[in-house]
């Protein structure tokens, strides 16, 4: 794993990983942990791995800003704020926009733009400690780092509004209710079942995970023409891989398939 200013990334065995490792700081991104970040994630992705998987060390996933140093920055607010986001956004971009499954592993206590972090995943695994804060109403800014947007695509818009706004601390539970987060585990079981289901999203074909990622994530803003279009041209590429014909020779045969990523 390479390291560099409280984050920690690699790739093995087709899983990257990116692990934000400054727990006495609460896991909070200032300027050199975010370009750190957007730096750890160029390059897992560029490896073009299975699944990639954001986790953390510590109680807490992520608190957000670095909120002391937004306040030792006095009127160069500001400024300190947009060379965060111009180093860290063109990274946060390709975790989302990324062709494969990414698995997001809330260990505790989420705010600011670890909400955003946490809920780009296409799976959300959560402990028990987990709660959600988004905190930008507390301190007079708004959200950033794609909190807003994840928010309201997992917990509806109005939903979305009314945390951002009240900026109380949602439990676990109610984070599970509203679809923040897809399941709950016990903090000593959480890293298991990540573990396992790392290890069946390898096992699919990745041609097939990438184009339904696409579809989900364009499709609401494609006309149902275009999205038909859309979902023809990813299927009749998909029929091309090795691994379509590898899938539907196993369901014939009635065995597992082996897909390899051709």
């Amino acid at each position: 794993m390479a390291s560099l200013s409280g984050i920690e990334w690699g790739v093995d065995q087709g899983v990257g990983r990116v692990v934000l490792n400054r727990p006495e700081h609460h896991n909070a991104l200032g300027p050199a942990s975010a370009k750190a970040l957007a730096k750890a994630i160029r390059e897992v992705v560029a490896d073009t791995p299975r699944v990639v998987v954001v986790q953390a060390r510590g109680s807490i996933f992520c608190a957000g800003g670095d909120i002391q140093a937004f306040a030792s920055a006095g009127d160069g607010l500001e400024a300190l704020v947009d060379g965060i986001l111009s180093d860290l956004l063109p990274g946060y971009l390709q975790l989302a926009r990324a062709p494969c499954p990414i698995v997001t592993v809330v260990n505790g206590p989420v705010g600011g733009a670890g909400v955003g972090l946490a809920l780009c995943g296409d799976f959300v695994l959560a402990s028990h400690t987990m709660k959600l804060r988004t905190g930008y109403a507390a301190i007079g800014l708004s959200p950033d780092v794609g909190a807003s947007y994840f928010l309201a695509r997992r917990v509806g818009t109005v939903r979305a509004q009314q945390w951002l706004m009240l900026s109380d601390a949602v439990d676990a539970q109610r984070c599970l209710a509203a679809g923040a987060v897809d399941h709950l585990f016990p903090a000593d079981e959480l890293d298991a079942a990540a573990q396992s289901l790392v290890e069946r999203l390898c096992k699919a074909a990745p041609a097939s995970l990438a184009a339904m990622k696409r579809l989900a994530l364009e499709g609401t803003a494609l006309s149902l023409e275009a999205h038909l279009a859309l979902e023809r041209q990813l299927l009749l590429a998909c029929a091309r891989t090795a691994d379509a014909r590898e899938g539907t020779a196993a369901f014939v045969a009635k065995r597992q398939a082996r897909f390899t990523g051709r």
